[in-house]
């Protein structure tokens, strides 16, 4: 009994040394909070930023994944664009769009479909790629989309800790102590960076890591991310995605490790849709094997 007490005061201790530390770190530093007018200077609608190639045929709607801004699709978009007109778009917390929240699916469902209203973009085909796969099917459910392409997604919700966890995560000053200790640590993106691409990525160097750690300069950034970890990750329910009646394809990355090849046949069978594997290609497939997912969303 002694030793247990010994121990559980040893871990309180702990607790507290490292409360103390976090709330220190967060007094010393502190978020960017620059406006996203002053980060992003390419197209807006409504506060949505987007990017656009080709001027015709019919629409395609590329939507990123989390933490993803719309470059990630710079490689795909202008191979598809030879024969459609491409839009991708930041969805709201990631990339320069403004950030108003609430961060759901339901949400963000609202957005891509104001985006195509405002657009005059008519039954797009609509590509989501991991997290935006689950925003693709949203909008699918909707019947915005003609025709929609999973990437590295298997528009599932689910996984993650406890929400009652989640939210008490984000209460804690832990929370923003991680948050600012990742965006000023190269190593640390390097690493996660490394990890989405997979076995094929450029050289992750200096200018790499702004490309992606520059939109959390945006205003509420931080704000955004602690909404998304209190609702939990957005998506269906299997029985969800077999109620969906819309012509789908599904794309993987052979060498994905964040999201397993099974999900996604699995997420095939549900939408009795066809299944693609690109080979040597990690979670961010469309960056390290660009043609490949290019020709099969062409493919459709």
């Amino acid at each position: 009994m002694r030793i247990i007490r010994w121990i559980l005061l040893a871990i309180l201790g702990l607790v507290a040394a490292l409360t103390v530390a976090s709330l220190i770190y967060n007094a010393s530093t502190a978020d960017a909070s620059v406006p996203v007018s002053e980060l992003w200077h390419g197209k807006t609608v409504d506060g949505t930023a987007y990017r656009q190639w080709g001027t015709s045929g019919t629409p395609v709607v590329l939507i990123g994944g989390f933490l993803e801004p719309s470059f990630v699709w710079a490689d795909v978009a202008p191979l598809l664009a030879e024969g459609h007109r491409v839009y991708a778009l930041d969805l709201d917390g990631f990339g320069y769009t403004v950030r108003r929240g609430p961060w759901t699916l339901a949400h963000w469902g609202d957005q891509v479909q104001a985006f195509c209203k405002a657009l005059g973009l008519k039954k797009p085909l609509v590509v989501g790629h991991s997290l935006g796969a689950a925003v693709a099917a949203e909008v699918a459910r909707r019947g915005i989309a003609s025709q929609i392409v999973l990437v590295d997604g298997d528009a599932l919700r689910g996984g993650g800790p406890p929400r009652w966890l989640a939210t008490a995560l984000v209460k804690s000053p832990f929370f923003t102590t991680i948050y600012r200790f990742l965006l000023r640590s190269p190593w640390a993106v390097k690493r996660i960076v490394e990890n989405a691409y997979g076995p094929k990525h450029p050289t992750i160097d200096a200018a790499e890591i702004r490309r992606w750690t520059d939109p959390f300069r945006a205003k509420d950034a931080r704000r955004a991310l602690e909404g998304m970890a209190q609702n939990g990750i957005a998506g269906f329910t299997r029985q969800g995605l077999r109620a969906l009646h819309v012509p789908a394809l599904v794309v993987w990355g052979a060498s994905d490790n964040v999201d397993p090849v099974a999900s996604g046949r699995q997420s095939a069978r549900d939408l009795h849709a066809r299944f693609v594997v690109v080979h040597g290609a990690g979670h961010l497939s469309m960056l390290g094997a660009a043609r490949q997912v290019a020709a099969a969303i062409a493919s459709r």
